[in-house]
């Protein structure tokens, strides 16, 4: 699994952030979501899905 943030879209809601710390950070100020794991194992898998299903500007996509 890739996960891939499209930087033009994110306006740093940082829902993706609560629902998968492991794999995204936002910093005080950030105005984008840092991405700090773009190839999260398997177990992280279901909390991915969640940060891309709360994210509201659908910035967030998984690739296979």
């Amino acid at each position: 699994m890739k996960v891939v943030v499209d930087l033009d879209v994110c306006q740093a809601h940082g829902d993706c952030v609560v629902a998968a710390p492991e794999v995204f950070d936002l910093g005080d100020g950030d105005d984008v979501v840092t991405l700090i794991n773009s190839e999260p194992g398997e177990e992280l898998h279901a909390k991915v899905e969640k940060a891309v299903e709360d994210c509201p500007t659908n910035a967030i996509r998984i690739e296979d």
